[in-house]
């Protein structure tokens, strides 16, 4: 962390409490500081303008959030928001259930796209307990019960595995080096899966989990070391049969790849201690850059600024474009967020590209787009992988018409940016 960001944080605090206004900052500490302490000021207030409880407007915040700001400016308000969730008493109670939302739906996974995962952990723990306090009561009981023996034993699993996977000739020939992550499943992460799956307690079985991340070689097969390290698992633990999933081979529709498999961490005396099961994930580094990053396109946005800047300035071009063809075929004046927003305007902007009216918008009709911008096939590529959600290669309706609500809220941000 430089010094740029650990001033910038120490001074928006100051800014907030309205001990120091933006051109003390500019002065003191330069125009680069005063820049970020906009930016880390336009996430705090990116998801003030949407309605964070509906699911795609939170995830377009996140995406809009990293594709529009320097990361340096996303990792400050994130520690302020910890911070602020640690200290939320002194606030009326309706401020305090607005903010653990907003912190639960955008800025927790935001923590998790950055690689802080621990972060991400304690915020949604903190916006859980603040949102549904009899609940998290319940479950902290339950894992709190178990937690110091399961994580003893998580460390000492880890060691082992590092030490057993080291000494592996064939992955000794492979790759350069294994991480070992481990963890025992947050309190909000419980939550889902009672809620989502409708399990008992007793019926979870993923409450320890560790992630093994393979780094092979250049001219490695990555796939087989991914193999043999479930091999090397294979002959430690006691595998639980029916409980693997290989997503290498048969990768999900978002194109998640990683391999599966759950172990008997139970002491196998025959009065030994009964525990919960693993579940281990074995992937290599891009599969793990892919999976925690979403789409290439979005672990770009996170290294390269100017990439990032380069496929916003794609997606609202390609916006104004839908809206012109839109204002030509029925008037109706305005700007292209405007002219687009309602539903029955995206869906009759959908139609007017999807020139063979299959429902769906090619790689060429897309193409065809793209050339009315000036824009090249490369161009047209990286717009259709940004909002190709399924990767199928083509755009469906709903795809569009999340697109459109991402374009609105860039001019969101883009104004609040103005503001400040």
């Amino acid at each position: 962390m430089d010094a740029e960001v650990i001033s910038v944080g120490i001074v928006r605090q100051a800014l907030d409490a309205g001990a120091v206004n933006m051109a003390d900052v500019e002065a003191q500490l330069g125009p680069g500081a005063a820049t970020l302490l906009r930016e880390s000021l336009a996430v705090k207030d990116a998801p003030s303008r949407v309605d964070v409880s509906d699911e795609e407007v939170a995830s377009a915040v996140r995406k809009s959030c990293l594709s529009s700001f320097d990361i340096r400016a996303v990792i400050i308000e994130l520690a302020l928001k910890l911070d602020a969730m640690k200290h939320l008493d002194a606030v009326p109670k309706h401020q305090q259930r607005t903010t653990s939302l907003e912190v639960l739906k955008v800025y927790a996974p935001l923590a998790h796209t950055v690689g802080a995962g621990a972060l991400s952990k304690e915020l949604e723990d903190l916006s859980f307990w603040r949102l549904y306090p009899q609940a998290y009561a319940k479950i902290d009981q339950w894992l709190s019960d178990q937690e110091v023996d399961c994580k003893n034993v998580l460390a000492t699993s880890k060691e082992d595995l590092l030490r057993a996977l080291t000494a592996d000739e064939e992955l000794h020939r492979t790759v350069d080096g294994a991480d070992i992550k481990g963890r025992y499943k947050s309190r909000f992460s419980a939550m889902k899966k009672l809620v989502k799956d409708g399990r008992r307690p007793e019926d979870v079985n993923d409450i320890l989990g560790m992630r093994v991340i393979l780094h092979p070689r250049p001219d490695a097969d990555g796939c087989r070391a991914c193999v043999r390290t479930h091999e090397v698992i294979r002959a430690m633990w006691k595998e639980v049969p029916g409980r693997t999933k290989d997503y290498i081979t048969r990768p999900k529709g978002d194109g998640y790849q990683s391999l599966h498999v759950a172990v008997d961490m139970s002491d196998p005396a025959p009065e030994g201690k009964k525990r919960p099961l693993m579940e281990i994930q074995i992937r290599t580094k891009d599969m793990d850059a892919a999976a925690v990053f979403g789409h290439a396109l979005y672990k770009g946005c996170l290294t390269d600024p100017d990439e990032s800047q380069k496929l916003k300035a794609i997606m609202l071009a390609a916006a104004e474009v839908a809206a012109q063809h839109l204002r030509d075929d029925e008037p109706t004046g305005g700007g292209a967020t405007a002219a687009i927003t309602g539903v029955g305007n995206v869906d009759r902007a959908f139609r007017q590209l999807d020139k063979n009216g299959d429902g769906r918008i090619s790689m060429e009709e897309l193409t065809e787009l793209m050339d009315d911008l000036g824009a090249g096939g490369q161009d047209a590529e990286e717009l259709m992988r940004l909002l190709d959600d399924n990767n199928d290669g083509s755009l469906t309706s709903d795809e569009f018409a999340l697109f459109q609500k991402r374009v609105r809220i860039m001019n969101n941000i883009k104004n609040i940016l103005y503001y400040y």
